[in-house]
């Protein structure tokens, strides 16, 4: 029989056991080992059965078993230890209260998906995890941050393989009331709630589930409530789900209605106001809008708002590929703001213009919700050194007249939170070198460029830890395809083989992630025969372990993991390479260590950082990738080795996968089996050994999410808050005022006669030539705008690279036409061929950056031909 309603039936805990419920609320303890060891003692076979969520232990204590805990001093004892201990991480002080810089008071980081664990899934893939982990490192930092993000009651989805080896979608409802979250409540006990207006006079309400990250609050918005009709209740279903209406619900309640979320936590818990907004990816946008119509209500006009919203915003663009930009259709976006649904204060054109593609190559009638994020945020990154070019590329068109390098997009490369992705072993071996005060320093705050300890680490312990998560692995890997291939329909008696399936003794290689087109999944199987001689090599055999989910409403997607899983049951390969349905991060804990090698074979330059790697490579896993996102930044030949790609743009697609394949398996017969392989004197891979050292000695620093977000702290969240600071209501209106005005002077400037006292087409390194410039300015003056000369190295069309920039001085008052003479040197510091330009920039002492308003005046090409330079 089916029940018709569920209740969720909370233990009453013995009052010494009181302290247990705190440790099981606070999500710390998914990465603090003691704490995890704490609650695996309350009931080592229960805590097996809950997957590792001490809620779900706690729930299902039997109270005799209480009772006796309750009494057993030894275990008192620890838990004393482990609630006193982390009172001190919530409440010590940490890195952020040492430094001496004027640091924000509270920065929120708004986020569609957050991977903070197992238990709490409402991820789907990379920017879930780099959420989570940003999360956690904050917390072991320090650093007041709040997160926010949705509560969705189906998560992503749970993947699962028909027998043919179709991918599956299953939606298991989630009850908060199960989950490690609790509710937000006013003073008088009822549940927080924040509300949207949509169009016909409806509403959308949502209440607030919140988490506790070690230090950081999460909040998480949830529309299920019963106050909304059914369509609304539906707004936070599933992550990634429904059609465009669907979606832009979603992104207005996580952006406006976050805002309105962090309000309420801070009125109601008395949390610092964040003077930093940080959104991640474009999908929160929408929190520039509503914190615009807050200034608005206490008296600035929306530009002036705008300025001031502006000035203590970042956005993170996590995604090179198009496709992974959320774009709505004009008129939806229309009839979603105005006098008749949300913002109703604030002029519907001025929403859309702020997300309109109006620039060459853009669609002018689809909002794009990055563009959007760039316009609101006065700073903006990419999240590795190549990410941050290609974005400066790929948004050029924001700035027109500016060089891609000039547009102001930087990049803060991503780490990932060793304390939650070290495997324990790997913990206690650099425990028993440093301590494990000074380990867990070293994992989560960081700070120091070597880990010169593990030179330490005797050869025989480095490989005798590497075979047991080997065998860790082999272990999980078996039993996990038992059951997938029992959901697949097999009977125990089918299944005899998956005791043979991988050994603890071969090379073996992981790859694991989303499976979109360009991450090519399948890319291994290019030449089956040649893979297959990889797998079964008599002497250096090779063994694979994939997984990967293809988003619901992809067929390509679902055809490359079909097509993968076949491979994968061929009676003739099935013990050398398998299939793992339902990938997520229960399971990518245990494969990221097991593995010997972490494969990533991706469309350069589509991959944005691509973490996974970086997991791997903190349990002395050896990277095999393409030479894109972080590893194009910080590949050497001691960590891995290199993908040789053919991403010339007249490459044809198939031809290109064809190249890059044969250099794969090239490098895996001539270079990485071998050296696995290959014994020394004392019958261990020596130079195997060597490289996994200086993974973890050279690499695993620069990995960590703590330096991720001490750099985020003092590159984008200080300047940030300081410019918050700056604009207030009178600077952010007499801002917005000089913006317009030279806005609409600026056509009337112009470069009017440019000459040099250079007298030949060359010159000697170190000299100096002297640079006279007559400028036209309109309205404007001196004060409005900088005159630059722009010089360096030119290449065959004579466009500049490696620009060197020098402001020039106005010299004398104006000619009769009104126009101003500007002078200054211009040194030769670079032999070969050289040239120079001069241009025109707006100024003003509260712009972050020279390209922040968009405007720029170069000489005319008669002007250029006239006094142009050219030293060759």
């Amino acid at each position: 029989m089916k029940a018709i309603r569920r209740f969720t039936v909370r233990p009453v805990l013995p009052e010494p056991l009181r302290p247990l419920s705190d440790l099981a609320r606070n999500l710390r303890w998914s990465w603090h080992a003691e704490t995890r060891d704490l609650f695996q003692s309350v009931d080592p076979e229960r805590w097996a059965a809950a997957g590792g969520d001490p809620v779900r232990l706690l729930g299902g204590v039997r109270p005799a078993r209480l009772a006796e805990l309750a009494g057993d001093r030894r275990f008192l004892r620890r838990l004393t230890a482990a609630a006193d201990d982390l009172d001190d991480y919530v409440t010590g002080e940490r890195w952020y209260q040492a430094q001496s810089a004027e640091l924000p008071a509270a920065v929120a980081y708004f986020s569609p998906e957050f991977g903070i664990t197992a238990a709490l899934p409402q991820y789907s893939g990379g920017l879930g995890i780099l959420a989570g982990d940003h999360l956690k490192a904050a917390s072991d930092l320090g650093v007041p941050l709040v997160g926010v993000g949705l509560m969705y009651r189906h998560g992503y989805f749970r993947q699962s393989l028909s027998r043919d080896g179709w991918q599956q979608e299953h939606y298991p409802v989630l009850d908060p009331h199960e989950l490690p979250v609790s509710l937000l409540k006013e003073p008088d006990g009822t549940p927080a709630q924040v509300t949207l207006a949509l169009p016909g006079g409806r509403a959308l309400r949502a209440r607030i589930w919140l988490a506790r990250v070690g230090r950081v609050p999460l909040l998480m918005l949830d529309s299920d409530v019963e106050e909304n009709d059914l369509g609304e209740r539906g707004v936070t279903d599933r992550l990634y789900g429904g059609g465009s209406e669907h979606r832009l619900l979603q992104e207005m309640l996580l952006g406006i209605g976050g805002v309105r979320a962090v309000r309420t936590y801070c009125r109601l818990t008395g949390h610092p106001e964040p003077e930093v907004f940080h959104t991640n990816e474009g999908h929160a946008g929408f929190l520039g809008l509503e914190r615009i119509a807050e200034l608005c209500d206490r008296g600035l006009d929306f530009d002036a708002g705008l300025e001031a919203v502006r000035a203590g915003t970042v956005f993170t663009t996590h995604t090179p590929v198009p496709a992974g930009i959320d774009r709505f259709d004009r008129e939806l976006v229309a009839r979603h703001f105005g006098p008749d649904a949300e913002l109703p204060r604030i002029d519907v054109d001025r929403v859309l213009r702020l997300g309109m593609e109006t620039y060459p190559g853009g669609e002018p009638n689809l909002f794009n919700m990055a563009v959007m994020g760039l316009r609101l945020a006065q700073r903006a990154n990419g999240v590795s050194l190549l990410h941050g070019r290609v974005s400066r590329e790929m948004f050029s068109g924001l700035w027109p007249g500016f060089d891609p390098e000039e547009v102001p997009i930087t990049s803060v490369t991503n780490g990932v939170h060793a304390p939650t992705w070290v495997a324990p072993e790997v913990y206690r071996l650099g425990a028993r070198q440093l301590g494990d005060r000074r380990t867990e320093d070293a994992l989560s705050v960081g700070g120091s460029d070597r880990w010169d300890t593990v030179a330490e680490i005797p050869d025989q312990e480095i490989w005798e830890l590497r075979r047991n998560l080997r065998e860790q692995l082999v272990a999980e890997v078996r039993e996990r395809l038992r059951a997938s291939w029992r959901q697949r329909g097999a009977g125990t008696a089918e299944l005899g083989w998956i005791d043979g399936v991988l050994d603890p003794d071969v090379l073996t290689i992981g790859f694991a992630r989303r499976v979109p087109s360009y991450k090519r999944l399948t890319l291994m199987l290019r030449d089956p025969d040649r893979l297959m001689d990889l797998l079964l090599h008599p002497e250096r055999p090779v063994q694979i372990v994939v997984a990967g989910k293809a988003h619901p409403a992809d067929d390509g997607g679902k055809r490359l993991v079909q097509e993968l899983v076949r491979f994968a049951d061929d009676p003739r390969v099935r013990h050398r390479v398998v299939f793992l349905p339902d990938y997520g991060m229960a399971m990518a804990r245990k494969l990221y260590p097991g593995c010997d090698i972490w494969l990533n074979n991706p469309l350069r330059p589509l991959e944005a950082c691509g973490t996974s790697g970086m997991k791997a490579a903190l349990n002395g896993c050896l990277n095999l990738s393409v030479l894109d996102g972080w590893w194009d930044e910080w590949f050497q030949p001691d960590f891995g080795w290199a993908i040789p790609t053919a991403d010339g743009a007249g490459t044809d697609p198939d031809h290109r996968d064809d190249i890059e394949a044969a250099a794969l398996y090239d490098l895996l017969e001539q270079r990485v089996t071998p050296r696995f392989y290959e014994r020394g004197q004392a019958g261990l891979p020596d130079r195997w050994i060597e490289m996994v050292r200086q993974t973890l000695t050279l690499l695993g620093p620069k990995v960590l999410a703590g330096r991720m977000v001490r750099e985020y702290v003092e590159r984008l969240y200080a300047p940030a808050a300081l410019s918050h600071r700056a604009l207030t209501p009178d600077t952010a209106r007499e801002l917005a005022v000089w913006k317009a005005r030279v806005r609409s002077a600026w056509h009337r400037v112009s470069v009017d006669h440019v000459e040099t006292t250079a007298t030949t087409a060359t010159a000697e390194l170190g000299s100096t030539v002297g640079l006279r410039v007559r400028v036209g300015l309109g309205d404007l003056g001196p004060d409005d705008v900088e005159v630059q000369a722009v010089s360096g190295r030119v290449d065959s069309e004579d466009r500049i690279t490696d620009a060197t920039t020098v402001p020039l001085k106005p010299t004398g008052a104006p000619d009769q036409e009104g126009r101003l003479l500007y002078e200054g040197p211009l040194s030769l510091d670079r032999t070969g061929p050289y040239g120079y330009t001069v241009r025109i920039l707006p100024t003003h002492r509260l712009l972050a950056s020279a390209a922040e308003v968009g405007l720029v005046t170069v000489p005319s090409e008669d002007v250029a031909e006239g006094g142009g330079m050219l030293l060759r």
